[in-house]
């Protein structure tokens, strides 16, 4: 199979392109940066450039976007014309070259201010049930993408799944109150929790993505690592998340007090990936019991892939953490 990757010289673009070209799949990467796993480079809002790259191919991924990062480093018109006009152009082209499926990457960061619900109120149980309420252009175009996926299947047929991932990224996180309480890799690894995902798990997700789209059709779907928690515990996530978790996993305690490290106060939303799970077979393994069980091993808690891609940033100039690897 030939499979166009988009964003190619990203994170999740560079993870897609290593794992199926060993495993033997013919990938085409684009990106607007030059790369090892770059093939074609240009932008996905040109659609000369579109349709090159998607000449021949029998599937699309598209992981190219501009992020929340970047929200203050480009223009709201510049987010439109990545993530809006880029995505209706490799539609559109995918539809005219023949492709039979498109897998779109879109975010959890969709769902916006539905994420924090009110003080005093329960953690927020989020599912595909749950209505978008973007609250930058980030989301915004995100959403915008999604129904153009919709749009397009209905009207041309083109069998197109939506994945709304959660965080992946390895920088450090960019609050500076995260920062100043929870090292790193503390903070991502109690995101496995209820917000993030192991990059090997999202690049997975990928994979059986494009293998079910036929037989799908249309589908949205929320990817990240499995959680422990019921509705049961929404309640006291919001007021002593510890506990929750201490009630769930009593060896955490004792690794995290070795470590230095420790379990945010309180957990404002959950994700529940079950639809992903029994409608793509989809089988995440690197969740917050299986981190904890390789720290009290003194192992890594992430995968190798996740450390193979590496930082990367998201920006030329000088933005903090989210600056990138060449400064």
């Amino acid at each position: 199979m030939r499979v166009l990757v988009t964003g190619s010289a990203g994170h999740l673009g560079e993870a897609l392109v290593r794992v199926l070209r060993g495993d033997g799949f013919d990938v085409v990467g684009l990106d607007i940066l030059a790369s090892p796993t770059t093939d074609l480079v240009g932008s996905i809002d040109d659609r000369a450039v579109v349709r090159e790259a998607i000449a021949g191919a029998d599937a699309v991924l598209h992981a190219a976007t501009l992020h929340k990062p970047h929200v203050d480093s480009h223009t709201r018109q510049d987010f439109v014309d990545t993530n809006i006009t880029g995505t209706l152009a490799l539609l559109e082209e995918a539809v005219a070259a023949g492709v039979s499926r498109f897998v779109f990457t879109s975010t959890t960061s969709a769902f916006g201010r539905a994420l924090v619900p009110p003080p005093g109120a329960p953690a927020a149980w989020i599912d595909e049930a749950v209505a978008p309420r973007p609250k930058n252009v980030y989301g915004a175009t995100k959403v915008a993408a999604e129904d153009l996926c919709e749009l397009v299947h209905r009207d041309h047929g083109l069998p197109v799944l939506v994945l709304r991932t959660s965080r992946f990224f390895p920088e450090e996180d960019d609050r500076e109150e995260v920062r100043a309480v929870h090292p790193a890799a503390n903070a991502k690894v109690n995101e496995l929790l209820y917000r993030r995902a192991d990059l090997v798990d999202i690049v997975d997700a990928h994979r059986l993505a494009l293998e079910r789209a036929p037989q799908i059709g249309f589908g949205r779907y929320i990817i990240s690592a499995t959680t422990p928690f019921t509705r049961a515990d929404l309640a006291e996530l919001r007021s002593d998340a510890p506990a929750v978790v201490a009630r769930l996993f009593p060896a955490y305690p004792e690794v995290y007090e070795r470590l230095g490290w420790a379990m945010f106060g309180e957990i404002e939303r959950v994700y529940d990936n079950a639809r992903a799970r029994a409608e793509l077979g989809w089988a995440p393994r690197w969740d917050f019991g299986r981190a904890l069980q390789r720290l009290a091993a003194g192992e890594d808690p992430f995968s190798e892939l996740t450390a193979q891609v590496g930082v990367k940033g998201y920006h030329a100039v000088a933005t903090g953490v989210y600056t990138t690897r060449d400064r």
